[in-house]
């Protein structure tokens, strides 16, 4: 009798469960829905019932019919910015999304330099944090933190909590997409909704599917649960488990910062991070949405028994912000920490990455997003003279018209200190070592502290040569 009573428990549970609608978790009291769109909302409900979505801003119902299996999808209209509004769903019996906001949702994305919360990881701090903690209380900026998951198939939910600035949500959240969404709540004065789906030390390869791997034959796809060696960055594990569930969320765009993993496997980063962005705009099917991405900071990689110049990794992402549409790459070569991998200057990661979208995205006038890049080099007698795109109001230096972090190399492809001066927007290099230079790099090495400008912003290192 006993087991029978037990029985019937569980079954009127199950059945409970069932007669209701669900819904992921990111769709919650709390959220932030895209405005001025045609937002999608999607979950579970009994079988084959209609569900009804009335959205409280206009006091419209929408009507979708669920499938066999109780799955449905559809999409709201939303209005312009504002908000609390609600959202009350039936398939016979009500749930009710309360203080829903309509503003600018952005996803954030990567390892370990996006993941970093406000407090810092243990002596590792954030850069002003405790006075940045201590005033972010605003009711109108809401952060959802995916919950690091790792699997081996898709699943279809996340776990997390939509919750309002305030010093405690922010403390635990990561820095970079803060101070993003920060600076985009004080210039568009609407609400901003940031989700973050990052996981330290993950590699590229884990945020992409298989189908999207096949043209790195080094990505080694996993065929069971038992080929996940390692839960951040095994090839498709951090997709299946953290992005899978987010996409379809209607958003405006995307901020990632990852690379370090990648930089012993530099020479493939660039196609792999276009391939990466390709895959998830085709899956979001949004278009090409905007994607803004920070170049890693500099940091002596010797530290951790990297072999490999992390240079490379930054110039394979500058050229993928060539390569990839709607994209831009916030260069950070004057913010890094030689001693750790964790820099401490999110505060520039996160309001370089919202001059990108404010600028592109959002049209603000006046303001300068993009940092020069490397156009081309001549060689006259003994001097290197190199130019630059966007570079409309002339390089500088850090302490004047010079550099000192330029060298030259001539046919022995023996690199030495070079000095650089700055005319209007072209630099002399040369040095006494290098009677016939052929070749010029800029802050080719793992850590340096960038000294060369342009309008606020910090030149990326490059090279002239292919050595």
């Amino acid at each position: 009798m006993k087991k029978l009573s037990f029985l019937l428990t569980a079954l009127l549970a199950v059945t409970g469960a069932n007669a209701k609608v669900t819904l992921p978790k990111m769709f919650a009291d709390g959220m932030v829905m895209q405005r001025e769109a045609d937002a999608n909302l999607w979950g579970t409900a009994k079988p084959s019932a209609t569900v009804t979505i009335t959205t409280s801003w206009d006091n419209k119902t929408y009507s979708v019919k669920a499938g066999k299996d109780g799955k449905w999808k559809t999409a709201v209209r939303t209005p312009k910015a504002g908000g609390p509004y609600d959202i009350t769903l039936s398939d016979g019996e009500k749930t009710k999304l309360s203080n829903v906001l309509i503003g600018e949702v952005w996803i954030c994305s990567g390892q370990s330099n996006m993941e970093m919360p406000m407090k810092g990881f243990k002596n590792q701090p954030v850069e002003n944090a405790v006075e940045d903690i201590l005033h972010s209380a605003d009711k109108e900026l809401r952060l959802f933190t995916v919950k690091r998951n790792s699997r081996f198939t898709p699943v279809d939910t996340v776990s997390g909590k939509w919750n309002e600035a305030n010093p405690a949500s922010v403390r635990e959240f990561s820095a970079t997409a803060y101070y993003f969404g920060r600076e985009l709540r004080r210039m568009l004065d609407v609400p901003v909704g940031l989700i973050v789906a990052s996981w330290g030390g993950s590699a590229c390869e884990a945020w992409m599917t298989a189908d999207w791997l096949k043209a790195f034959p080094d990505a080694k796809i996993p065929a069971s649960e038992d080929d996940i060696k390692s839960k951040n960055r095994t090839p498709t594990v951090l997709y299946n488990g953290m992005l899978h569930p987010l996409i379809g969320y209607t958003i405006r765009g995307v901020i990632w910062y990852q690379g370090e993993d990648n930089v012993p496997r530099y020479k493939t980063y660039a196609d792999m991070m276009a391939a990466m962005v390709h895959g998830w705009r085709a899956e979001w099917g949004q278009g090409d949405f905007p994607f803004y991405f920070c170049q890693i900071a500099p940091y002596d990689y010797k530290i951790i028994n990297y072999t490999v110049n992390s240079a490379l990794l930054r110039e394979q992402q500058s050229k993928a912000e060539l390569m990839i549409p709607n994209a831009g790459m916030a260069v950070l070569l004057d913010a890094g920490l030689e001693y750790g991998i964790h820099p401490r200057k999110k505060n520039l990661a996160g309001l370089r990455l919202a001059l990108l979208a404010l600028d592109k995205t959002y049209g603000i006038e006046g303001i300068t997003s993009e940092s020069p890049y490397f156009r081309d080099v001549t060689f006259q007698n003994d001097t290197a003279i190199v130019r630059f795109n966007r570079a409309d109001m002339w390089v500088y230096g850090r302490n004047g018209l010079k550099s000192k972090y330029f060298e030259v190399a001539g046919e022995d492809r023996v690199f030495h200190p070079a000095e650089a001066w700055i005319e209007r927007s072209k630099v002399y290099v040369r040095s006494e070592a290098v009677p016939h230079p052929v070749a010029v790099r800029y802050a080719f090495k793992d850590w340096v502290n960038g000294d060369l400008y342009c309008d606020g912003l910090p030149v990326s290192s490059f090279r002239t040569d292919n050595w």
